[in-house]
This record gives C-alpha cells, sequence and structure tokens, in this order.
C-alpha cells in the first residue's frame, strides 16, 4: 500500500495565509488537507484520476490562476496534460492552494459530478474527497490503495495457480512421450535383434555349406588318388565352389557385422534419446519446484517445527549431558554437530577479551566476529548482552548472529538460561560464560558450556 498523506493542524499556503482560507470567490474552509508531498504519494489510481480532472481545468483557467510553472503544460494537448504533466500538476496542487481552489471551483461548475466524495466509484470518490479536503479523504485513499493492493495479489495468485496448471500439463505430455519414445526404442532394438538373429542363423548354415564342401573336396581328393585323371575336372569344379562359398560366407559375415554395428548404433540413440528426456523432465521438475516454492512462500506455508527424531526419550547425542568444554579443539568439535545452538554471554566474552574498549566498541566487534564463526560452521548464534545503560541499540546486525538486550529489571543470565530451557530435549547448545552460576545452571539443562577465554581465543582464528 502507497504511503498516506498526513493531515497538518494549520499548513500554510505559498503566500504565507492559512492553507483553509482563501481569497477566491465561492472558497470555503476545509476540514483536511494533503501536504504537498503527499500529493505524488497518493495510489496510481487516485494520481491518475486527480491529473486528469486537473489537466481538464488548467487549459480553461484564467493565467493569473495558474502557477508559472504550469502554464507551459496548459499549453499542452488536453490529451498529453495528464501524462506528460500528471506530476508538475499534483505538485501544484499540493503547493498552491489557490490553484486548488480554482480548479475546484472550475469542476464545481463544469463537471460537478467529478466532485461527488459518494460516487459508486471508490478511485473517483477519493479523488473527490482529496480535492474537497473532506475528512474522510485519508480513508477513502487507503481503501483505494488496499483494493489495488488485494487485486495485485489475486492476479499474482492466479498467474501462480495457471503457471503451475500449465506446468502440469507440459509434464503430463512429456512423461507421455517419454513413454512413447520408450516404446519406440524397445521395438527397435527388437526388431534389430531379430535381425540379427536371422544372420547369425544364415552364418551358421553357411559354416554347415562350408564343411561340407571341405568334406567333398577332401572326398574328390581320394578319389583323384584312387581313380586318377578323370576326377581332375570334378575337384576343379569343386575347388572353385569351395571359393564361391568361401567369398559367399565373407559377404554374409560382413553383412552380420554390418547388422550388430547398426543395432549398437541404435541401442545407443535410443540411450541418448532417453537421456534427453530425462534430462528435460528434470529440467521441468526443478521449474514445478520452484513455482510450489513461490506458492509456499506466497501462501506463508512452513514445514518448519520440531521434528518426531527431536522429541525422542532416553537417548542422548552421544557427547555426554552438560559436559564442560576446556579448549578451542573441543569447542569446534562441537560446534561441528549439526543444528548447534550457541549462545554467548555478550558483556562477560567481550571484557574477557578487550575490556579497553567501549561496550559500544565491544558490542560491534563481538558481533562481527560471531557472524564471521557462523558463516564457517553454520551454527546458529545468539548473543545476550545486559540491556541496563544502553543508550541505543544497533538498527541492523551481521548476518547470522541474534542480538538480544535484557529487559529493564532483568539479567542476562536470566535470559541465557531461558533460552536454554526454550531449546527440546537433545539438541546441542554451548554456553560461552566465565560466570560459574551460569556455567552450572545450564550444564544441568544439557547445556556445555565454554569459558570466554577459549570462545575468545576462537574468535581470533577467524
Amino acid at each position: 500500500m502507497q504511503p498516506q498523506p498526513a493531515v497538518p493542524e494549520s499548513p500554510e499556503d505559498a503566500t504565507g495565509g492559512p492553507s483553509g482560507v482563501v481569497a477566491s470567490a465561492g472558497a470555503t474552509e476545509t476540514s483536511e488537507e494533503v501536504p504537498a508531498e503527499g500529493w505524488t504519494a497518493l495510489p496510481e489510481t487516485v494520481r491518475e484520476r486527480i491529473a486528469e480532472l486537473a489537466a481538464a481545468a488548467v487549459g480553461k483557467l484564467p493565467v493569473a490562476d495558474v502557477p508559472r510553472q504550469l502554464r507551459p503544460v496548459a499549453k499542452f494537448a488536453p490529451a498529453k496534460r495528464a501524462k506528460l504533466g500528471g506530476t508538475a500538476l499534483l505538485t501544484a496542487l499540493g503547493e498552491s492552494s489557490q490553484f486548488r481552489v480554482a480548479v475546484t471551483e472550475w469542476l464545481r461548475d463544469h463537471r460537478k459530478d467529478a466532485l461527488d466524495p459518494n460516487a459508486p466509484d471508490s478511485v473517483a470518490a477519493a479523488a473527490a474527497a482529496v480535492l474537497l479536503g473532506e475528512a474522510g479523504a485519508a480513508g477513502r485513499v487507503r481503501l483505494v490503495a488496499k483494493n489495488a493492493e488485494e487485486t495485485a495479489l489475486r492476479a499474482e495468485r492466479d498467474a501462480a495457480l495457471a503457471r503451475n496448471q500449465r506446468l502440469e500439463t507440459e509434464l503430463a505430455q512429456l512423461r507421455e512421450e517419454l513413454r512413447e519414445a520408450k516404446e519406440i526404442a524397445g521395438s527397435a532394438r527388437g526388431e534389430r535383434d531379430a535381425e540379427v538373429e536371422k544372420l547369425l542363423k544364415r552364418l551358421r548354415e553357411q559354416g554347415v555349406q562350408l564343411r561340407q564342401a571341405k568334406d567333398a573336396v577332401a572326398e574328390a581328393h581320394a578319389r583323384l588318388e584312387s581313380g586318377g585323371a578323370e576326377s581332375a575336372e570334378e575337384i576343379k569344379a569343386l575347388k572353385a565352389q569351395l571359393d564361391r562359398e568361401r567369398q559367399r560366407v565373407a559377404t554374409e559375415r560382413a553383412r552380420a557385422e554390418k547388422a550388430v554395428t547398426d543395432a549398437e548404433i541404435a541401442r545407443q540413440s535410443a540411450r541418448e534419446a532417453r537421456q534427453a528426456d530425462e534430462v528435460r523432465l528434470g529440467l521441468l521438475l526443478d521449474t514445478i519446484e520452484g513455482a510450489v516454492g513461490g506458492l509456499r512462500r506466497e501462501l506463508s506455508v512452513s514445514a518448519r517445527g520440531q521434528r518426531p527424531a527431536d522429541m525422542v526419550r532416553g537417548a542422548t547425542s552421544g557427547l555426554g549431558a552438560g559436559g564442560k568444554i576446556q579448549d578451542v579443539t573441543a569447542l569446534d568439535r562441537h560446534l561441528a554437530l549439526p543444528n548447534v545452538h550457541l549462545i554467548v554471554d555478550g558483556y562477560n566474552v567481550t571484557k574477557t577479551g578487550y575490556p579497553e574498549l567501549a561496550l559500544s566498541d565491544q558490542r560491534d566487534r563481538l558481533i562481527h566476529q560471531l557472524s564471521a564463526l557462523a558463516a564457517r560452521t553454520s551454527a546458529e548464534v545468539t548473543v545476550v548482552f545486559d540491556g541496563a545503560g544502553v543508550l541505543s541499540v544497533p538498527a541492523a546486525v551481521p548476518r547470522g548472529v541474534r542480538v538480544l538486550f535484557s529487559e529493564r529489571g532483568v539479567l542476562a543470565d536470566d535470559v541465557i538460561r531461558s533460552l536454554v530451557a526454550a531449546e527440546p530435549p537433545g539438541r546441542p547448545m554451548v554456553v560461552a560464560s566465565t560466570d560459574r552460576a551460569v556455567a552450572d545452571s545450564v550444564r544441568g539443562k544439557g547445556a556445555h558450556p565454554v569459558p570466554s577465554a577459549v570462545l575468545v581465543s576462537r574468535l581470533s582464528r577467524v
């Protein structure tokens, strides 16, 4: 929603007199007036409506009633005044009560319907109320801004839902295409395998024929040795037949090898097509996850909370409840635990590490060092300072550090104990403080106390 204009009690116009009293005839005292800087901060639809009305009036007003900076705008074509001089018109309406009254009087004489604050159109009603300076103008402007915001949110929601529906349809289509591609690839593999099997069968048959031919040649040689010269011609014919069979077998073998190669190429093509489809499907799923994440953020849907494993009784993390941390190595080991929470007694640590600094400088230095530590360890970090005597708190803190100040009459030690007590049983916690009372109390609740000097030593290495 756009910022709403304030309603001052007695603003002064450009001539130095009260803006509620105007020298023009027929002017009346307004009950509420928009400051000059507030006219350009009105909702866009209200600004456009007021600029349109002022543009219609400025070309008809006497030159004396038009501010000097608006006189070039008055020379524009009527259709261009509101578009090109809208900001100047709104600024002049806010700065010059004489011009504002002149515009209002012209509208009252020539477009009386434009000054109806009870018009059915909320934008027209708000513009009329602002021009007339009615007491309910601010409320009408807020209503217009609220309606515009709600309309924009509904449009964004509808667009997100439509986009999600479209992506789901595309996903279903891609799945169907992937299924068809798999069926085609399977059919192609089956046909190739059948052709290869057929060629191998023919190759085996040719091998049998080759063996038979060899046997015939051997038989012919035997007959030649026993029968003499009459078998020479038959042996020659058999050798020629053997050569032909060998050539045919070589040809069939080449065809079989080519078929095997073609089948392998087909399998590779099918695998590549399947991989491409899987990549497209993965990209579509990533898009859908992004859309769902956007809907979760827009609808403020959160799945965070205590997990079932955090509520199991009778088991610990295996580190020993409330064990004291004596050195930096042990501290690093504890900070590496999943979901660990580091709670720091602020002034106790700063006065151990750098007591010579002013308190504000101590806080700033500790907070920045803890931010760097949080970035390296992924630990949740909370630092608690005693709020007594603190004149100003930092407006912004580095990322990853929660900074708390105890309220008046509450000790920082008690805030630390409350933080430890608020955590679910089983979550690893490390409390940095040299205060023995704090260390003993948090150890009893499962936290691991660490002396401030150990933490200061660890922070010096960040």
